[in-house]
């Protein structure tokens, strides 16, 4: 392995790392940066790790535990990210104690790195400064979309810091050069135009935020009066992204057109070359198509600039002014550069909605419908908290043992994401088939399926209630119930009269040899029985208490009303933009 400061190139090397301007300090961006590897990659620690000649340094950082978190440096002896620098190659460990590359690295004990994923990131001369790396504390076997993912960011994360060097060289020109001074200041703010758009659109997780946040950027600067967006489909058509800017015929004009249309965004996207039309002649001579739409929003000029990709342009960033326009060289590289960091940040907001939209529908698929019985009525919810992990471990369920015999569950896994809804699955899974089985006490029940999920080797925390409520003959139910751990539900009476069930035994997953106890009640015909997850109650800053409070308020406000106006109403205790977590609700109404 080369040893730091062997020769020139590692001094020029340190040097840049000079010229970023960071330390052992939090940047925000690259704060940022690291929280979204870990959101993305479900890990528990992400990092923006820069490697100088004793130790390396995070000026982003996700997920560290003290004293790291607050010193956001180690000595090399802690490093994987120096076998980053020194081979310019991406080190990627499954497990680290065994791995012979680093088995002997202290940072395995001390930091508890097992699972690791490191990408070079580089200054513009291709130098590598560090990496950005993910880290898990158990062997992890990284896929080949989570690396590409990875590699995607340490692309904006090498953009980013090069853009910083560039600031600082724009800088010392200004320091030392007395004539062009108005000039080297231009630079200068467009160099922190793209700073600030590095940061921005590495936050940026759908195309509509991407639109919007160049659009916010460029205001002041650039100062267009218009901002498009438009990718290039399979097929060579230009799809619009950007389409609710413009009036709603103009919006369906331009949706979707294909390849023989000439406007500056087709154009710029079938040549990959930025197209620049200063004028109305301009535009009627090379993109005729779109001299009608230029006419009526009163636009006088535009630049397209190619959006760049792996296998050539995937779209085109399209600006348009209300006079004539013709950028100058150094604004030429300044939208050339924007369009880059517009590029990866669709690219990854593509991703992340292809990982959304899978994990919302592995969400909605565990979450059967509710069955249809003749002696009771049943709603349900679920709502996602209002967060990256996209799942969670929420779950509702009724079963109909047979016709005079309900079963119900409200549960909740611990913790969030992908694996969270996994375990979450398998529990219900386990549950459903011993319901099924044969007839227990609810507490059995759930003693059975501890002791089932421990043999099996699913492990977790877990609060679940369950409950059968048989219909009786001369009306209303008898429920008998066990719960583990889970909040006590809430009966309204048929007078209105709102009480809690007592609160719940141990949790599933923790101690052994616990003894629970299954209760019974008589439900006249006519309850309503409320079963929920925290989620619907809870936050950080409103107590659990309080938000009980409020759903016995909604009950009381609302009485006689339909179960599916009361349960949209519960659903608004805590309003979407505010839910820290998953949120299920089950309501049924015996008859």
């Amino acid at each position: 392995m080369r040893q730091f400061g062997d020769d020139g190139d590692d001094g020029r090397r340190l040097a840049a790392l000079v010229r970023t301007g960071l330390d052992a300090v939090a940047d925000p961006m690259f704060d940022r940066l690291a929280g979204l590897v870990r959101t993305v990659l479900d890990v528990p620690v992400a990092l923006v790790s820069l490697v100088d000649a004793d130790r390396q340094f995070f000026p982003g950082a996700y997920g560290l535990g003290d004293p790291w978190a607050r010193e956001r440096q180690t000595p090399l002896s802690h490093s994987f990210c120096r076998h980053v620098v020194d081979t310019a190659q991406p080190l990627i460990v499954v497990d680290a104690r065994t791995d012979p590359r680093v088995r002997g690295n202290l940072a395995i004990e001390d930091l508890g790195v097992v699972g690791y994923a490191g990408m070079p990131v580089y200054d513009a001369e291709g130098r590598v400064l560090g990496s950005l790396c993910a880290i898990d504390h158990e062997p992890r076997h990284w896929t080949e979309q989570e690396l590409s993912i990875l590699a995607d960011l340490a692309a904006a994360c090498s953009d980013s810091l090069q853009l910083r060097i560039a600031s600082y060289h724009a800088d010392q020109r200004v320091r030392t050069a007395a004539e062009g001074a108005d000039r080297a200041q231009l630079m200068i703010e467009r160099s922190r135009l793209l700073l600030r758009a590095s940061a921005a659109l590495g936050a940026a997780t759908s195309s509509d935020e991407v639109v919007d946040t160049v659009r916010d950027l460029v205001i002041g600067n650039l100062d267009p009066a218009y901002v498009g967006v438009s990718w290039v489909e399979a097929d060579g058509h230009m799809q619009l992204a950007s389409g609710r800017l413009l009036p709603p015929d103009l919006a369906d004009r331009w949706a979707t057109y294909g390849a023989e249309i000439r406007t500056p965004s087709g154009l710029a996207a079938r040549t990959g070359r930025t197209v620049v039309l200063p004028d109305l002649a301009a535009v009627a001579e090379h993109t005729p198509d779109a001299f009608g739409t230029f006419q009526r929003m009163g636009w006088q000029a535009a630049v397209s600039v190619p959006l760049p990709g792996v296998h050539g342009p995937i779209g085109s960033l399209t600006f348009c002014w209300k006079q004539r326009y013709a950028p100058e060289e150094a604004e030429h590289a300044v939208l050339t550069a924007l369009a880059g960091l517009v590029a990866q940040a669709l690219l990854r907001a593509s991703a992340y909605d292809d990982r959304r939209t899978a994990a919302e529908t592995m969400q909605k698929a565990l979450l059967s419908p509710l069955p249809e019985v003749d002696n009771a009525r049943m709603v349900a919810r679920y709502a996602p908290a209002h967060r990256g992990d996209l799942v969670g471990g929420d779950w509702y369920d009724a079963v109909r043992i047979d016709d005079d015999r309900l079963a119900v569950l409200i549960g909740d896994v611990a913790g969030h994401g992908v694996t969270a809804a996994a375990t979450m699955g398998l529990y219900r899974s386990m549950l459903r088939a011993l319901l099924v089985d044969r007839y227990d006490y609810p507490s059995v029940l759930l003693d059975r399926f501890e002791r089932a999920a421990r043999l099996l080797g699913v492990g977790g925390i877990a609060t679940v209630m369950v409950a059968y409520l048989t219909a009786e003959p001369t009306g209303g139910h008898t429920m008998t119930w066990a719960n583990a751990g889970h909040l006590p539900p809430t009966i309204v009476l048929p007078d209105g009269s709102i009480s809690q069930l007592p609160n719940g035994g141990p949790l599933l997953g923790g101690l052994r040899g616990v003894v629970r106890r299954t209760h019974t009640r008589l439900l006249p015909a006519g309850t309503r029985l409320v079963l929920y997850t925290d989620g619907l109650v809870e936050t950080r800053t409103r107590p659990i208490d309080e938000g009980v409070d409020d759903l016995h308020a909604v009950l009381t406000g609302m009485p006689g009303a339909a179960l599916d106006d009361l349960a949209d109403a519960m659903m608004e205790i805590i309003a979407a933009g505010d839910r820290e977590d998953d949120a299920s609700l089950l309501l049924i109404e015996t008859s």
